[in-house]
Order: structure tokens, then sequence, then C-alpha cells
């Protein structure tokens, strides 16, 4: 199954933008030293260590088991809210993490990127299968109903709205990917448009431990 890579929409560039500029600014002073005083880590994404939300999630996997935060323990993972339908951010930002993956070599067996569909009238468990396989074997896609979705995305302050088009509908929404470090812990929130290099640079210092 192939996906289009398209550029992202000016609009949702702009909105991933505003959204990064208010978490950059609210949170700017949760950025940490070392116990032992040693400088913050130099992220390239936004620090987000230290903020009040997005501390957890309870939602179904293709195989219809409950998964929450505490089951990767011990792994960094990437949490990416979209929907299977997106014609162009959710690819470009699974193939991002794809690249990610690559360039982290042996280091990449202790990251788990999931992908949270925001669009649960659709995308049912067989569908996420397809479509997170589609782009890694190791990629995990997460459901729940609407209103389990709307509290979700909201405990990740996750911007989405289903817009009419035509017939049918598509889904705006925010294009943040959200890290969390081994232990569980929020730390960073990776901008769309940065690299895979930079995403590397970032997944690095936080598995070293920093």
């Amino acid at each position: 199954m192939a996906f289009p890579t398209f550029a992202a929409p000016a609009r949702r560039r702009l909105l991933a933008l505003g959204l990064a500029a208010t978490v950059s600014v609210l949170f700017a002073g949760c950025q940490k030293s070392g116990e032992s005083g040693a400088a913050a880590p130099s992220f390239k994404g936004i620090d987000l260590t230290g903020a009040p939300y997005g501390k957890d999630f309870r939602l179904t996997d293709a195989d219809g088991k409950e998964r929450t935060l505490a089951d990767f323990k011990g792994k960094v993972v990437l949490l990416y809210f979209g929907f299977t339908q997106c014609p162009d951010v959710c690819p470009t930002e699974l193939t991002r993490d794809v690249q990610v993956l690559n360039l982290l070599g042996p280091d990449a067996a202790r990251v788990q990127v999931i992908f949270v569909t925001i669009d649960p009238e659709r995308d049912t468990g067989p569908v996420i299968r397809d479509y997170t396989a589609a782009f890694h074997p190791s990629f995990i896609g997460l459901y729940g109903d609407a209103q389990r979705t709307r509290e979700t995305a909201d405990a990740f302050k996750v911007y989405y709205k289903k817009v009419p088009t035509g017939g049918s509908y598509t889904m705006d929404h925010s294009t943040l990917t959200y890290v969390f470090d081994p232990e569980g812990r929020l730390r960073l929130a990776l901008r769309h448009e940065q690299s895979a290099q930079d995403v590397v640079h970032d997944l690095k210092q936080i598995l070293a431990g920093q």
C-alpha cells in the first residue's frame, strides 16, 4: 500500500507553528538542569520537561487490547495524532519516523512509534493495522470511541475538527509529535517541519538519560 507524501498545506503548517510557539512560551520555564548541575539538554524540538499535561492515555490497539503508556516503559515513545485518510501531513510524519529509526541503527529497538487516530468513525482496528504496517512493522496504531478520542486529545492539547468535503469529510488537526522518555515522562514536542536528523539529535540525548 502506497501513501502520498505531499508537503503540508499552509493552514496546517501555520496551525502547527502557532501551537508550537504557544507551547514553547508556556513551558520555557520547564527546562531543567541535571541533578549534578550539568546544562540541560540542547533539544531542537520544544522542551516540555515538567509539563503538567500529557500524562497518559488509555486506548485500544488493532488487536483489541487496551494499551496505556505504562506498556511501553523502557522505550522512548513518539506519539502522533492523525487519521489514515490524511493526504499529506500524516504520511509525511510517519515517513520521517521511518527515517529516524534507520538513522538510529541499533538504538531503534528502544523507540516505539504510536499513531493515534482522531477519526475513529472510519479508522477501525484492521484499517489502522494496515496503515501503520505500510510504513514500518513496529509502528502501533491506537483508537478509541468518539468520547475517548476527544478526552485523549484534550489531555494532550491536540486540536482536531471534522471538515465537510462534498459528500464526505476530512480532518483538520495539529501536527506535533510528543516524545516520552523511557520512564514515561513527557519530554518533547517535535514540529512537523523538523528533519529526521533533528529528531535523532534529540532522541539520542533522551536515550542517553539526559
